[in-house]
């Protein structure tokens, strides 16, 4: 069984900064792509950063140049540096995983969901 936790959500002020952090665990064969959505109240779930396995990184237009995605291969880990947070940052996070587990059946896993609020 695949497991994917996250941790390093909370409250923040407007122009701070969060790290995130989402650990893959349990019979992984492979890790392919990792990345990040969010999902804000009353919006539908939409991707904030990918790292596909073998191509660039890419951002929503809304972070680019605030976060930055990267990946820790031996920790089988994700991180998402968030910096100059707004309020339009607000949202649940949610990190996913496409990997081939040790029964060499593949799927995209998700996070149970971290909440950042951006917010004086």
């Amino acid at each position: 069984q695949v497991r994917l936790v996250e941790s390093g959500g909370g409250l923040v002020q407007p122009g701070g900064s969060l790290r995130l952090s989402c650990a893959a665990s349990g019979s992984i064969f492979s890790i392919y792509a990792m990345g990040w959505y969010r999902q804000a109240p009353g919006k539908q779930r939409s991707l904030v950063a990918a790292l596909p396995s073998g191509g660039s990184t890419n951002y929503a237009d809304s972070v680019k140049g605030r976060f930055t995605i990267s990946r820790d291969r031996s920790k089988n880990t994700v991180y998402l540096q968030m910096n100059s947070l707004t309020p339009e940052d607000t949202a649940v996070y949610y990190c996913y995983a496409h990997i081939m587990a040790s029964t060499h059946q593949d799927s995209i896993y998700w996070g149970q969901g971290t909440q950042v609020t951006v917010s004086s």
